[in-house]
């Protein structure tokens, strides 16, 4: 039964890892610092989804359902109602330890 995830990271895998969750069910928390980071995810993942469509992959009409399920966000915050937390971030040494000290600062 799918659940809500919570991908940190925006890039390259973290916006991949958003697309599968969402497509097969699951509620998405697609989390970066970087607004624009979040806006190039979405629009790569609505791409990559009309690609599918385009091949016979996905139904014409999935497109918008499977988008509604990721939720942009700014905030580890919105990490909170996860069921599962994957961490795709920068691999800058910093970017980690701050995603992995910031939960135990509550």
């Amino acid at each position: 039964m799918p659940g809500r995830a919570a991908v940190i990271g925006a890039g390259t895998m973290g916006n991949g890892i958003a697309h599968v969750f969402a497509q097969t069910g699951w509620e998405v928390a697609l989390i970066d610092t970087a607004p624009a980071a979040l806006e190039r995810a979405v629009a790569t993942i609505r791409a990559n989804l009309e690609r599918q469509v385009k091949k016979g992959a996905l139904a014409a009409d999935a497109p918008p359902e499977i988008l509604s399920r990721i939720t942009p966000a700014r905030t580890l915050d919105s990490a909170a109602s996860a069921t599962l937390v994957i961490e795709a971030a920068s691999e800058s040494p910093t970017i980690k330890f701050s995603v992995f000290d910031e939960p135990e600062r509550e």
